[in-house]
């Protein structure tokens, strides 16, 4: 499997089949951090009712014939018959073999589940179909102005604002804590709410520090820094973001135009937010700038971690806080005496990624404030086929939130509207269901990767960089100089 693809180096390391068994009903599959595990198949496709959509391999093993059944339920005419088409299990396989589908005129399958990491990536080539012409008028306006916005943006083109895909299920991560530990310490975060309102970096940066000393973890923050796409696409991003900071001069020019944007990685904010990560694991206090955050309490082990790395000390007990994806949420906050993997129950605590500047003294517009990285897929369509009035009867019953909200209990697909987060169907899903409100916090202050068609370039240069300046093998600055000139070069081919 590719290391360029943050979800699927992760997958490497843990068995999805043990997720599902782990997660019961609130069940963790392939959208650990919003990439679904793809294996290869085939169907036929443009047959009049029969609608074939490719989809994740996981779900359809595990929970194909309900998700038909519920598509049914849901409004979806017994005249049309869906056929599931499991995909590559490599991403990156997936989608250059849609790539080369829709590149030959192909029509099978009629609809695709694509990763918004990439969906952009075949809009701007043309490959699909337009959904703002293809479907009616009220579902359109339904995403328009119920779905998470940062998120759908993924599905449009950045130039026309035209929807090209159905945002099916996002994915974003959160601050994960041990209650139990920062109650012992004094802390009081159902009080201070800390599911729902953000703290400051500074404010965190100290209850971490003074809790792992009063506890005695090892750690007292885990997190993911390994040089791979999950450090470009959401650690750093995320960190970068909440400073102010951003790749191309904010959230305007996250898809472009290529070569017509500002490279904005040198600017002080952006040299600010590695210092900060340098506090947390050197205590280095660069020119004072951080004196009053707390810090040496993250270890050097996040330079080579990706999400289990980053996650089992965690669970283990070993770590006072940790950054991750619902999957860890599900996983971690199982009853620790009905599973044999380690688990903290109801001592697992959920809060949205602290923030170093408000949205009001961000540098760069669309920054600032709690930053959750996007993850997540979308239904698109094949502008091959011929049967589009039955592919929109399929889009028009998966768009319906008792959908929704069954993939939510039955896959842990969390929902693309934010008003489902606080539907007692949703709350009362096992385990996730208890970090709801945390969860639609992080999906309304998202961050989406940059995703154009020289991306996968500029993400191997943007992880390494950062990678070197929290490991201090060079200063933040010149990291960033470093950075600054290679997207330059990248932006100019």
């Amino acid at each position: 499997m590719s290391k360029n693809d943050t979800h699927e180096t992760r997958s490497s390391a843990v068995s999805r089949r043990r997720f599902v068994q782990a997660a019961g009903v609130s069940g963790v599959t392939a959208g650990l951090a919003g990439c679904a595990d793809l294996i290869g198949g085939g169907g036929q496709g443009g047959s009049g009712r029969t609608v074939t959509w490719g989809f994740d391999p996981v779900a359809v093993q595990n929970n194909g014939d309900a998700i038909k059944q519920s598509l049914h339920d849901n409004g979806l005419t017994e005249d049309i018959t869906v056929e599931f088409v499991p995909r590559d299990q490599d991403t990156g396989a997936a989608r250059s073999n849609y790539n080369r589908l829709l590149n030959a005129g192909e029509t099978d399958p009629d609809m695709f589940l694509m990763d918004n990491g990439w969906t952009n990536i075949f809009i701007q080539r043309g490959q699909l179909q337009n959904l703002s012409e293809a479907l009616p008028d009220e579902l359109v306006n339904d995403i328009s102005e119920n779905y998470f916005t940062a998120f759908t943006e993924t599905a449009r083109d950045p130039g026309s604002g035209d929807l090209y895909g159905v945002p099916v299920f996002p994915d974003f991560p959160t601050m994960q804590y041990r209650k139990d530990l920062v109650e012992d310490a004094g802390y009081s975060p159902e009080s201070d709410n800390w599911a729902t309102e953000p703290m400051t970096w500074e404010e965190w940066s100290t209850i971490a520090e003074d809790v792992q000393d009063n506890a005695g973890t090892q750690y007292g923050f885990t997190t993911q820094w390994d040089i791979y796409e999950g450090t470009a696409c959401c650690t750093f991003n995320e960190v970068m973001s909440s400073w102010g900071g951003a790749y191309f001069g904010g959230r305007d020019n996250l898809f472009g135009p290529i070569g017509d944007r500002p490279v904005t990685v040198d600017r002080p904010e952006v040299i600010s937010s590695l210092n900060m990560m340098r506090k947390f694991v050197h205590d280095e206090n660069a020119e004072s700038q951080f004196r009053s955050y707390g810090g040496g309490f993250t270890p050097t082990n996040i330079l080579g971690w990706i999400e289990e790395g980053a996650r089992t000390p965690f669970a283990e007990g070993n770590s006072v806080f940790h950054r991750n994806w619902p999957y860890s949420l599900a996983l971690t906050g199982r009853n620790p005496d009905e599973t044999e993997d380690p688990a903290l129950g109801e001592d697992l605590g959920a809060m949205p990624i602290p923030y170093a500047v408000p949205e009001s003294e961000a540098a760069q517009p669309g920054t600032g404030g709690t930053t959750a990285a996007l993850g997540g897929w979308h239904m698109t369509v094949n502008p091959n086929i011929n049967n589009q009035e039955d592919v929109a009867e399929v889009i028009r019953a998966a768009m319906e939130p008792d959908f929704q909200l069954m993939l939510l209990s039955v896959q842990g697909w969390l929902p693309p509207r934010p008003e489902l987060f606080n539907s007692s169907e949703a709350q009362n899903v096992d385990v996730v269901g208890r970090y709801m409100d945390t969860l639609q916090v992080a999906g309304s202050n998202t961050m989406a990767r940059p995703v154009t068609a020289v991306w996968s370039d500029q993400s191997s240069n943007i992880s390494q960089q950062a990678n070197r300046a929290v490991g201090q093998d060079t200063s933040s600055a010149n990291a960033m100089a470093t950075l600054q000139s290679a997207l330059e070069d990248t932006e100019s081919q």
